[in-house]
């Protein structure tokens, strides 16, 4: 192999490109050894970031699943994931109050987006994010009932700053300049498909404070979801007084758009007024995945009517002491229902007694009055005022429950037997009659003398 050696002598135009190439070089290689060569780092050194910016993304804590008709907590994680490329440690360093890849002053808001959902919460601010950090911002959502099953996409608006540069004069002076950021995220969510109810008639029978009625109830399914094995359910609302006693009824196969009845037994607290109580109603059925599940409670009113009361208008009745008599009174039905099958009772005390205490009164309907007799006996110590003798109704209602009335007093009043002088005066009648009795007594006692002589 034969090598040629260029015996060409240089121009001056090469001589100057291969001076400047060399120039070039030493400047390089200056920079890259000051850029490279790190000194042992002693206690008054500093830090010094060149480049870096934060990194947010957006993520939910748990389960991006929503239901229908349901408001939930929803907890928005953010994540900084932002980087430092470059750090000088140097004695003629000062150190920045920040770095580069912190988020300050973050601000999160949530959007509902193109979708139906209705956000409540105002922006939530988080403060500071360092790099490698994380912080939560909860959101209450609430999904309408009529919510489109589907994926959907919320957006996570962020607003921060971040150092972007820092110049330094001298030993002592730094020139901070920070970057405002307006960043928008996906936060992909999904609503799920389930069956929710709509109570589209109602028709309530024989439902009265202190006694049992039906509620019939027609329900159509207006979720997304066929429900499977499906139970309709009725349950005491709060502390209302309208309390199931039969508070479910299976449906079977209750789809989309479907309807579907149940007949429910529920009775009615004693201390109710006639009016409008609520009821909650709901559906209890198996989803596509095979779980069981509950639809949202729909909360109806339900009209109660007053309970059945009766009254004694018969005017008080009267005995003397020693008497055996036949008292009366009359039993008026004043309540909102008929009472069926009702029987008048009254409680003996001292002075009185009774081997006949009730009384059949048969069916009364509202407004309507029957009379009932008891045959009472008043001991002959029996001191002359007025009682009140105790006195109930028992009767059934319409589902033939058996119930007792609420007490009532029977008022007797003890007088002064007559004696046969105060009946006769009182009697003119009366007296005439016995006169003519003796009279007549006399004239045939004389009329038998006679004739005997």
């Amino acid at each position: 192999m034969t090598v040629r050696e260029n015996t060409t002598p240089p121009t001056p135009g090469n001589r100057l490109g291969l001076g400047c190439n060399i120039l070039a070089f030493i400047i390089l290689t200056g920079i890259a050894v000051a850029l490279i060569t790190v000194s042992p780092v002693s206690a008054g050194d500093g830090t010094q970031y060149l480049a870096g910016s934060p990194e947010l993304s957006a993520a939910i804590d748990g389960s991006n699943e929503l239901s229908p008709g349901k408001e939930v907590q929803l907890k928005v994680v953010i994540q900084n994931t932002g980087i430092n490329q470059f750090k000088f440690v140097k004695s003629t360093i000062v150190n920045r109050d920040d770095i580069p890849s912190t988020a300050k002053f973050l601000t999160v808001s949530l959007g509902a987006g193109n979708t139906s959902m209705i956000v409540k919460s105002d922006p939530q601010m988080l403060g500071d994010l360092l790099a490698s950090g994380k912080s939560t911002a909860t959101f209450t959502v609430r999904v309408p009932s009529d919510a489109t099953a589907g994926t959907y996409v919320l957006p996570v608006i962020l607003n921060y700053t971040y150092l972007y540069t820092a110049d330094q004069y001298g030993t002592d002076t730094i020139e901070y300049r920070y970057k405002s950021m307006n960043e928008t995220l996906e936060l992909p969510i999904k609503i799920k498909e389930d069956a929710q109810i709509d109570v589209i008639s109602s028709d309530i029978q024989h439902l009265n404070a202190g006694t049992e009625g039906y509620i019939t109830l027609k329900v159509k399914n207006v979720g997304h979801e066929d429900a499977k094995k499906a139970i309709l359910v009725i349950a005491q609302n709060g502390k209302s007084p309208v309390i199931p006693t039969q508070g479910s009824a299976y449906i079977g196969d209750f789809p989309a758009n479907g309807i579907a009845t149940g007949i429910f037994r529920t009775s009615v607290d004693s201390s109710a007024e006639a009016q409008t109580y609520p009821l909650d109603v709901y559906v209890k059925y198996e989803n596509t995945d095979g779980d069981t599940v509950s639809s949202d409670i729909e909360t109806i009113g339900v009209p109660v009517g007053g309970k059945i009361e009766f009254e004694i208008i018969s005017d008080p009745q009267t005995i003397s002491p020693g008497q055996k008599k036949v008292i009366t009174a009359k039993f008026k039905n004043a309540g909102d229902a008929t009472a069926y099958q009702a029987v008048a009772r009254i409680s003996m005390v001292d002075p009185f007694s009774s081997n006949d205490d009730s009384a059949f009164l048969g069916d009364l309907a509202p407004g309507e009055t029957k009379e009932a007799s008891f045959l009472v006996t008043a001991e002959s110590t029996a001191t002359v005022k007025n009682y009140g003798i105790d006195s109930e109704v028992r009767y059934r209602d319409a589902l033939d429950n058996s119930v007792i009335s609420d007490s009532m007093k029977l008022d007797v009043t003890v007088v002064q037997g007559k004696s046969v002088t105060s009946v006769l005066t009182d009697n003119p009648a009366l007296l005439a009659a016995l006169a003519v009795l003796i009279i007549a007594i006399g004239g045939y006692l004389l009329y038998r003398r006679k004739k005997l002589q």
